[in-house]
């Protein structure tokens, strides 16, 4: 009988989302729906457990912590890359990591709610409709402005593209991409200080490493029309989340909106709250029950695999380059 600890289970939901009574007899399952920041907690609660499942990147699975879990032998992360895992210290432990696979339309969809929910200050005209007002802003419209976006990946191609039926102009950049890749997603390849300049919306789509770590600080803030909104729902890590602030603060942009931060979940005092020119939405760019049977269906069937001796999907070690 192995242990299953599954962690970061917000809503309570991971026992539904899959048939896991096809592990009965052979596993005994724990889900932990609170988050568990402090590393002495998190070892206390999963010191005896055999199998991680993780949500995403919530709690940084590292060399500290491996090193604590003795009998660990398997993690299982949402999606098919997880930056916060030390593969490394896995590897050295001869503790397998396996991915799942993921559908790439929820987070699209997500930011483009965001995209509108700021330039047509959607939120703010809600709370003051229940207060009694009526139209207290003035909102922009999307057709024959240019949508910026960083990272053209299968999501970002799909920005690509509900940004041209919006009228948009689709403009990218990132490391790997080619005027070729670009033309094929209906967007123009320009170097990355144009887009900050030329776009009225930047949005980004890149995976979290070494060199995309704080991509966009006050420099590249600096550069975007005073007009211009930046959208996150990739990672936190990707923007310099001070300079951010301090844009926000002074309007050197005209607003942001933000599904991913650096910190998870976010303070409930945390100064990105107070800021009046934000749409902050709580990491659910991929929050959807067919993403989650995805994810956790596609859990099962690995462990059972595992336990089977059968082949299972080993994750990458790095991201794959856009």
């Amino acid at each position: 009988m192995i242990r299953i600890a599954i962690l970061d289970d917000y809503q309570n939901i991971a026992l539904r989302m899959a048939d896991w009574s096809v592990l009965s007899g052979r596993a005994e399952i724990v889900t932990f729906n609170e988050h568990i920041a402090d590393i002495d907690a998190q070892i206390a609660r999963w010191a005896d457990a055999d199998v991680l499942c993780l949500m995403r990147e919530r709690t940084p699975i590292t060399a500290a912590m491996i090193e604590r879990l003795p009998r660990l032998k398997l993690i299982l992360t949402a999606g098919p890359y997880n930056a916060s895992i030390d593969m490394d210290a896995a590897t050295k432990r001869g503790v397998i990591v396996c991915g799942t696979n993921y559908a790439p339309h929820a987070a699209p969809e997500l930011t483009w709610g965001l995209i509108l929910a700021a330039t047509r200050h959607i939120p703010r005209e809600e709370a003051a409709m229940r207060r009694g007002g009526w139209q207290t802003s003035v909102g922009q419209i999307l057709h024959g402005r240019t949508l910026g976006i960083l990272g053209l990946g299968r999501i970002g191609a799909r920005m690509a593209e509900i940004g041209t039926a919006f009228g948009m102009k689709p403009i990218a950049w990132s490391h790997n991409l080619t005027a070729e890749r670009a033309a094929a997603c209906g967007a123009q390849l320009v170097e990355r200080d144009e887009l900050f300049r030329q776009s009225d919306v930047v949005t980004i789509h890149l995976q979290l490493s070494a060199r995309t770590r704080g991509l966009i600080g006050a420099p590249e803030l600096g550069m975007m029309k005073s007009s211009a909104y930046l959208v996150n729902t990739s990672r936190g890590y990707l923007i310099d989340q001070s300079a951010l602030i301090d844009a926000l603060k002074r309007r050197v942009i005209a607003g942001a909106a933000l599904d991913v931060y650096d910190i998870e979940p976010l303070p409930p005092d945390h100064p990105l709250r107070q800021l009046d020119n934000i749409v902050l939405t709580p990491h659910i760019g991929f929050v959807t029950e067919e993403v989650y049977r995805i994810f956790y269906g596609d859990m099962v069937e690995d462990i059972r695999a595992w336990l089977d001796g059968k082949p299972i999907r080993v994750i990458n070690h790095e991201p794959q380059p856009r």
